[in-house]
């Protein structure tokens, strides 16, 4: 039964994954100009004029049912000329757009984008490129779903009417309709570093909330009806409502798979007990478990799929025997160290980190925001009356008042590498055996394997050795250079617009996944955005021993209070016995920021590398002249991305490299690398890389000779590229 169980299990999910993958975009009509026409799908997202929203297109050829789409406001693309209508969930409209098969950044530990948005059945993604007067509405779609969708706007417009555009207005939206896009990033980041980012998500604690509340109240009048009570026993009547107002809140909120659990298991106890069943909890937590996989197969690639059943699991494993007498706090301190002790492994292999201060956080926020403050917003949708939401607005700031004092100790997270799935599951096992009821053998010699998961650090280069990482952050630059004991930073990605950039969202979390608490020397090779974008976000993440730059005396980098040295030819330094060199700029430079790049050479034992920034044929001219056969290196970032600027015939030779790694955008509107120049180092007989095709590129200078890694190869998926 279990093999049969098994083979049906992935029979159903390779069958869904083959229809999500004949659902694509015809690469033919990627970035062309295409008029789609269907409705809007769930909660819009808006950002002062711009608009993003999934769009459910009607059937066309090439195009797949389901894409997302921005809209972006005056000065994006060269489109609008004003600010674009605003768009509301459930509506039709016609739209002129520039499509693209899903792509995201493929890093070590890193978010995979492709794999979220394939979870979610978005195939393309896009931006409307006609004018305001161009695109058109049609009118509101039928339908159940898109009627669901446009209440769900409804009600966080309400919110966002009474309260205005707060920090409590957005939590408050994601407690109700389930849009945790309108939560802020600072406060995101005080839930993570407190550990109840879960209470963002529509949980188990908040849908058996409103089931227990909904079977009260209907059992409390079902009693005074005695002709319906004789029909129908008060407890079956308020265990069907309490099912009904759970599946009401779940798909108000969007049907995340917390929600989807506790509705399935909720579901399962109603039934069981409709039909005198008994009500095994066990069995009902592998109903819903099956529940989920049939209805989301892709459920399993989400954290919350994961931290959700294992904490259920861990709740379950410390309440199947008997503890003896010891009072209500003394159980509750039991099953809160049970959770905690089953999630450090989860938390650990998903984000390398855990909250220290989350079971007081915990103990604080979990009754009230789910007896008081959740309660009161949903209280609201049934009673629009403006002071309930507003009480919650209180409590909400105060409860967020006393999270903040608690996530700004340098002690509330325990921030470390992510350890290996080999180490991972031997220690969800011996988490599970410790938190068996007493009397159990080996119970605390099991909780042995926690400092071995902490103390667990990947290794590092031997002395003399160099591992460089071409971290992929789209188009721009950052390289990590690691020898046995300190870590280099060589440009630091691009800023994406607004207050976000790749240094917070992509190489911070990148470093810190490796197990790199402090950057003992971050050089910037110029000013340009996709090199310098990220710098002031991780010197302001992660401690930083001294940065060099090639920047102009006016640029907002050089307020910053940490130590710094010009960048200048001739600057050297040793770490473990590697040599680093700065070739270039020199005194007398006078150029374009890309020529004014920083050029950085990497000697180990086993080989050298060598990062040229933005360099163009005016500076590699320079440096040729400057050292000549010195130049000559195993390992080169490509200059300028590959440019046909750069390259230039007599710099290829004198590099003579035999690796070239091209940190380049997925089908960047530069159009880097060049062909000519690709053909060029293709003619030199190097093995080539690029970040847009193959990820994060690792190159080892080693004792035993040069390897190097592709990312997307080294972490194969079937939704890559599709």
């Amino acid at each position: 039964m279990f093999v049969l169980a098994f083979l049906l299990g992935l029979t159903h999910a390779v069958w869904r994954a083959e229809l999500r993958l004949s659902d694509r975009l015809d690469a033919a009509l990627e970035d062309r100009s295409l008029v789609v026409s269907g409705y809007v799908s769930g909660l819009v997202r808006a950002s002062g004029a711009d608009q993003r929203f999934d769009f459910v297109a009607d059937p066309q050829a090439g195009v797949p049912h389901r894409i997302a789409l921005a809209w972006y406001g005056p000065g994006r693309f060269g489109d609008m000329v004003e600010a674009p209508p605003k768009v509301r969930s459930g509506e039709r409209w016609q739209f002129t757009v520039r499509l693209r098969r899903p792509h995201g950044n493929a890093n070590p530990a890193g978010f995979d984008y492709e794999g979220w948005l394939f979870q979610r059945g978005i195939r393309a993604t896009g931006y409307v490129v006609a004018d305001a007067g161009s695109a058109r509405r049609i009118s509101d779609e039928p339908g159940l779903r898109p009627a669901i969708d446009r209440w769900r706007e409804r009600l966080k417009a309400r919110i966002f009417t009474t309260l205005g555009d707060t920090p409590e207005a957005g939590v408050l939206a994601a407690l109700t309709v389930g849009d945790q896009g309108a939560v802020a990033r600072e406060d995101w980041q005080v839930f993570a570093r407190t550990g109840t980012t879960h209470l963002m998500a529509i949980s188990g604690l908040h849908v058996s909330m409103v089931a227990v509340i909904a079977s009260l109240i209907v059992q409390s009048g079902w009693r005074r009806w005695p002709s319906a009570a004789l029909r129908l026993p008060a407890q079956k009547a308020g265990a069907l409502a309490g099912l009904a107002g759970a599946a009401i809140y779940v798909v108000l909120a969007g049907f995340g798979v917390p929600a989807q659990r506790t509705l399935y298991m909720l579901a399962i106890v109603v039934v069981a007990a409709f039909f005198g069943r008994a009500r095994d909890t066990v069995r009902c937590l592998m109903f819903a478990l099956a529940g989920v996989l049939l209805v989301d197969p892709w459920a399993v690639t989400t954290a919350g799929f994961w931290l959700s059943f294992g904490a259920v699991g861990a709740l379950l494993l410390v309440s199947s025997g008997r503890f003896a007498a010891g009072g209500r706090i003394v159980s509750w301190l039991r099953t809160q160290g049970a959770v905690t002790i089953f999630s450090l492994p989860l938390l650990l292999g998903l984000f390398g980190q855990f909250s220290l201060v989350s079971p007081l956080a915990n103990a604080l926020a979990i009754p009230l925001v789910s007896m008081i403050i959740a309660p009161l917003a949903l209280l609201h949708i049934v009673l629009p009356v403006a002071w309930i939401i507003e009480a919650a607005q209180v409590l909400l700031r105060g409860l967020m008042w006393v999270l903040g004092h608690m996530a700004d100790s340098p002690f509330a997270v325990w921030q470390q590498a992510v350890p290996p799935v080999w180490l991972i599951v031997p220690a969800l096992l011996a988490a599970a055996w410790a938190c068996l009821p007493r009397g159990m053998p080996g119970r605390w010699a099991a909780l042995l394997t926690i400092p071995v998961l902490l103390s667990w650090s990947p290794r590092r280069p031997e002395a003399g050795e160099v591992l460089m990482t071409a971290i992929d952050v789209g188009q721009g630059l950052a390289v990590h250079v690691q020898t046995a004991t300190r870590d280099l930073l060589f440009d630091t990605g691009p800023a994406f617009g607004g207050a976000s950039d790749s240094g917070e969202r992509i190489v911070v979390p990148y470093l810190r996944a490796q197990g790199v608490q402090r950057i003992d020397g971050l050089i910037v090779s110029h000013g340009d955005q996709d090199h310098a974008g990220g710098a002031g976000s991780i010197m302001e993440n992660m401690p930083v021993g001294w940065w060099t730059a090639s920047l102009r005396a006016d640029h907002p980098l050089q307020e910053t209070s940490v130590r710094y040295i010009p960048c200048r030819r001739g600057l050297g330094w040793s770490w473990d016995g590697v040599h680093f060199d700065l070739l270039h700029p020199h005194e007398s430079s006078s150029r374009s920021s890309n020529d004014d790049s920083c050029v950085l050479r990497v000697r180990g034992a086993h080989g050298t590398l060598l990062l040229p920034g933005d360099i163009e044929a005016r500076a590699e001219r320079d440096i040729l002249a400057a050292f000549g056969d010195g130049l000559r290196a195993d390992v080169l970032v490509a200059p300028h991305h590959g440019s046909r600027t750069s390259s230039r015939n007599d710099f290829v030779a004198a590099v003579s490299p035999q690796a070239v790694v091209f940190s380049v955008g997925h089908r960047n509107r530069f159009r880097h690398p060049s062909r000519a120049v690709v053909a060029r180092y293709e003619a030199s007989g190097a093995m080539l890389a690029r970040t847009d095709e193959d990820g994060a590129v690792q190159v080892m200078l080693g004792a035993d000779g040069l390897s190097l890694a592709r990312w997307r190869n080294e972490r194969r998926r079937y939704w890559y590229g599709q």
